[in-house]
């Protein structure tokens, strides 16, 4: 059980945990042996029980400590404690690649090729050391904070994959490919595909085959054709899309065959997006005629030789055998004719006449072997000198094995395009040089081999040209390899042809020969000339374009290269589309320059703003109904969203003072209530009490005149019943005010 704080090893305190995986967990660790912090990988519980799978994984966890290269995360010792296996490694302080697709989505092509570029450096290096990663996933590629891109967990995925861990715990499904899916051999083209199915996922933010269960998707690798990238994201250039494909063909023999080719093309890609070289076997080639290359029919040509020598080296073996076998047998007979002496005693018992007949049985043997082995040698050696039938036959049938082919007609041509001829055709010329008045100089006149005629492949044709013995030998230094050897060729002289680097003479240019020009010399003298091959160009590299690709990118592509950053400096454009991106780089792409170089660069920057003022309350203008005193939200926002000012005062004038702001314009506004007081009128109801009527006679028009009243008051009863009302009400009002701002440019 690990705790925080523990030691293990003596030597390598926990500190913290900073990741978990299907197979172990990662803690943060010190060394306080060489006082430096690592990362301790320990295996987790089930894994670690397994003495198989243990013993495997140490084998091949040792077996990658020996690697050291920029690209790897480098592995500094494995051991075991109180049940404990662990791994210590170098600690790199970044993020999984698989979290940096998540956070980011999809990748710009530039910055997903110069991370798989890295990638398959790291792997070129363990390929080279025969060591197959077989687990190549995001999860297992970290991104440090200065773009230095690393590939761990090396050893884990073979000792994995050789005991029964199901595809959930390994999290690879996903990258496998066919061969391991189906359980078969895997090797550097493996972490090919795999490596493939990464950069599709780091360009369309998804994984090219996806299922329920761990088994679909096995089985999508196996059968499904690889969806092409472009159509998830038709941004991708056309290059990129065809290294994709490449590497995810389901025929290993179809893909790179290492990760040199896929980095050289990766390069490629990089100066040219859009270019077609990424070459791919056509499925529509499959039953076509093709010709030969001149490469292919001298590859098989080389073939056939080495057959042919090796047929004979057996002949001559068998030989050398026999030949051998021959020269014991004399005294072999010798001593087998011994038992036969007259002079043994014809007086002995009974046993030993027993003895002296197996003696003359084996005699009679060992003679009749001789014989055999005598007529085998005569067979070989009649055979290989033509004596017997049998031998021309088997000369014939030695011929025919040969490749043969058809002397051409040179007599008459000149003596170099003679000399192209047969070559062409496999054969070797040799020159010869008589004088004559019916040919001019230089023109073949006669061959060993008459036209027509069919010889084997690397024959030497003697061309007897016209010309003196005692030609001058032409000076050649300062022209072209095709111009010497023709001059030479032309004035009976051959040619032995050498490279050599040379700062001074352009590439393919003669740098000097050897015998020196203007020196009479016998025809058919070999004259050697030196080619130039330019400049030195080891530990050098071709300067990469950086136009164009943000800070990140930049770097990630100067690592690719094997090139450090310089100093990042931050420049002023008036471009916008231009913000944030490479404008500048000190070094020319396509320049070859020292392996190791740090690049000057520069980024186009925005132009920047300020504001200071002290904000002023709203004006009567701007709200009548404002009072000192009240309480006021004020906000400044940029055009481009930025914030700039969120706060709440009631005190006025507000200071404020701000730079760096990236618009030039921008809105203040004022949020707050105001209290509205308003004075109303309103009827309402008039509850006065009524006065008594006096009381009057009981006479009849007394009573009318009461009658006649009454009715007046009903009447009018509504005007009498209601009254007017003056009153005061107050109520709060949300009021906003906006400013429009310009900001003041910086320098």
């Amino acid at each position: 059980m690990i705790k925080i704080g523990m030691l293990i090893a003596d030597r390598y305190e926990i500190l913290e945990k900073v990741g978990t995986g299907g197979m172990a967990d990662v803690y943060k660790s010190k060394d306080h042996t060489l006082n430096r912090f690592v990362a301790v990988k320990v295996l987790k519980q089930e894994f670690s029980e397994n003495a198989n799978f243990v013993s495997k994984f140490r084998v091949e966890a040792q077996a990658a400590a020996g690697l050291m290269h920029p690209n790897i995360v480098n592995v500094y010792d494995v051991g075991e404690e109180k049940g404990i296996y662990y791994i210590v490694m170098e600690l790199v302080d970044g993020i999984t690649l698989k979290n940096y697709i998540s956070k980011r989505g999809r990748l710009g092509y530039k910055e997903a090729v110069t991370i798989a570029l890295q990638v398959s450096m790291g792997l070129e290096a363990a390929h080279r050391n025969h060591i197959i990663h077989r687990d190549i996933k995001p999860q297992n590629i970290i991104i440090s904070r200065d773009g230095k891109v690393k590939v761990t967990d090396f050893g884990i995925a073979k000792a994995a994959t050789s005991d029964t861990i199901t595809s959930n715990v390994m999290g690879s499904v996903h990258y496998t490919s066919p061969e391991q899916a189906r359980g078969g051999f895997s090797d550097e083209k493996s972490d090919v595909y795999s490596l493939g199915v990464t950069l599709y996922e780091m360009l369309t933010g998804e994984v090219p085959f996806d299922g329920e269960t761990t088994v679909a998707i096995a089985i999508r690798h196996i059968q499904e054709p690889m969806p092409s990238p472009r159509k998830l994201n038709p941004d991708i250039p056309y290059s990129v899309d065809q290294i994709v494909l490449k590497c995810c063909e389901k025929s290993p023999d179809r893909r790179y065959q290492n990760m040199q080719e896929l980095a050289t093309d990766l390069k490629k890609s990089i100066s040219d997006p859009d270019g077609d070289f990424v070459k791919r076997y056509d499925p529509n080639d499959m039953g076509s005629t093709r010709m030969l290359t001149d490469e292919e029919k001298e590859q098989i040509k080389q073939g056939a030789r080495k057959k042919q020598e090796a047929a004979a080296e057996a002949v001559r073996k068998e030989e050398e055998d026999l030949t051998r076998k021959t020269r014991k047998m004399p005294k072999r007979i010798k001593e087998e004719e011994d038992f036969d002496d007259p002079d043994i005693d014809d007086d002995d018992d009974e046993e030993e006449e027993r003895e002296h007949s197996m003696d003359r049985i084996a005699s009679i043997l060992a003679v009749l072997a001789v014989a055999i082995i005598c007529v085998i040698v005569f067979l070989i050696v009649g055979s290989r000198m033509g004596i017997l039938p049998g031998g021309a036959k088997k000369d014939n049938a030695v011929a025919q094995s040969e490749e043969m082919v058809i002397m051409p007609n040179v007599v008459g041509l000149d003596a170099s395009a003679a000399r192209t001829a047969l070559v062409k055709q496999g054969l070797i010329p040799e020159l010869t040089y008589e004088e004559s008045d019916k040919y001019t100089v230089g023109v073949v006149m006669r061959s060993s081999v008459e036209e027509g005629a069919q010889i084997p492949v690397g024959s030497t044709v003697v061309l007897t040209v016209c010309g003196n013995s005692g030609n001058k030998i032409p000076s050649v230094v300062g022209l072209t390899k095709d111009e010497a050897v023709d001059l030479l060729t032309e004035a009976g002289f051959n040619v032995n042809i050498t490279e050599a680097s040379s700062e001074e003479v352009e590439s393919g240019l003669v740098i000097s020969q050897d015998p020196e020009g203007d020196v009479q010399a016998e025809g058919g003298t070999y004259v050697t000339i030196e080619v130039s091959t330019g400049p030195d160009m080891s530990g050098k590299v071709e300067m990469p374009n950086l136009l164009g690709m943000t800070e990140q990118e930049a770097r990630n592509t100067l690592g690719a290269f094997g090139l450090k950053t310089g100093n990042v400096r931050t420049i002023t454009d008036s471009n916008p589309d231009n913000r944030g991106l490479v404008i500048s780089q000190d070094v020319e792409a396509g320049e070859m320059i020292d392996e190791g170089t740090a690049v000057n660069f520069d980024i186009a920057g925005q132009q920047t703003y300020s504001y200071s003022a002290d904000i002023s309350a709203p004006t009567s203008s701007e709200d009548p109904d404002y009072k000192a005193g009240t309480s006021v939200h004020i906000t400044i926002v940029t055009e481009d969203g930025q914030k700039l000012l969120d706060t709440t005062t009631s005190a006025f004038p507000y200071r404020m003072g701000c730079t760096g702001i990236t618009s030039e314009y921008g809105t203040l506004t004022m949020e707050y209530q105001v209290t509205i007081v308003e004075t109303i009128e309103e009827e309402v109801e008039d509850d006065t009490p009524e006065q008594e009527t006096p009381a009057e006679s009981d006479t009849g028009s007394t009573g009318n005149a009461a009658a006649e009243g009454s009715a007046e008051n009903e009447n009018t009863g509504e005007e009498t019943g209601k009254k007017t009302v003056t009153r005061t009400v107050e109520r709060t009002e949300d009021r906003t005010i906006t400013r429009e701002l310009t900001f003041t440019p910086e320098d």
